[in-house]
């Protein structure tokens, strides 16, 4: 049974920085894309991190310059790093997974498995 379970989240003021870990199970993910994305109280979820077989980042615009993706395929893990933190960043953010070959990183809709969330708070 395939797991991706995300830790990291916690509660930060704003400009701080945090770091969300995902660990995956249940198989390796070493060949195929995973992410990131975030819902917040009220809001859609967004799509905001993807980062390819091949170490290629992708981030949404809403991020950009300030969160980082990255992966270790030994470890079968992917994280989030997070500087500069802002209130509008407070979500629960989801880790994913793609389970066959893609073309595309950049839409949930590239994904075939989720983790159950982790809450990030920024505080004012």
């Amino acid at each position: 049974q395939v797991q991706l379970v995300e830790s990291g989240g916690g509660l930060v003021q704003a400009g701080g920085s945090l770091t969300l870990s995902c660990a995956a199970s249940g198989r390796t993910f070493t060949a195929y894309g995973m992410g990131w994305s975030r819902q917040a109280p009220g809001m859609e979820r967004e799509f905001i991190a993807g980062i390819s077989r091949g170490g290629v980042p992708y981030l949404a615009d809403s991020v950009k310059g300030r969160f980082t993706i990255s992966r270790d395929n030994a470890k079968n893990m992917v994280f989030l790093r997070m500087d500069g933190l802002k209130p509008e960043d407070t979500a629960v953010y989801y880790c994913a997974a793609q389970g066959r070959l893609r073309i595309g990183i950049a839409r949930p809709e590239d994904y075939d498995y989720w983790g159950q969330g982790t809450q990030v708070t920024i505080s004012s």
